[in-house]
């Protein structure tokens, strides 16, 4: 796993970048490791996320939610009507 620091990152984002297509960049503040940078493969292989269309679409049905499971109060900002 390649290592940089914050100074490093932002002093060079596209250097993290092209690092992150070969393996996974651990960045850190002050010492401590505090950031992950990998490609998006990598991470749909670590989150279990599919990239095959057939395997998306042989995913099951999606959960239906009652209207009331929707709204806690900390999306919704719109005034019911009555």
């Amino acid at each position: 796993m390649k290592l940089l620091t914050s100074r490093e990152f932002n002093r060079d984002v596209s250097q993290a970048k092209r690092a992150a297509r070969i393996e996974p960049v651990l960045i850190t503040d002050r010492g401590q490791p505090t950031h992950v940078l990998m490609s998006i493969a990598d991470f749909r292989r670590f989150s279990g996320e599919s990239e095959n269309i057939v395997e998306i679409l042989a995913m099951p049905e999606p959960v239906e939610l009652e209207s009331g499971d929707l709204s806690d109060g900390a999306w919704d900002h719109r005034e019911r009507i009555e």
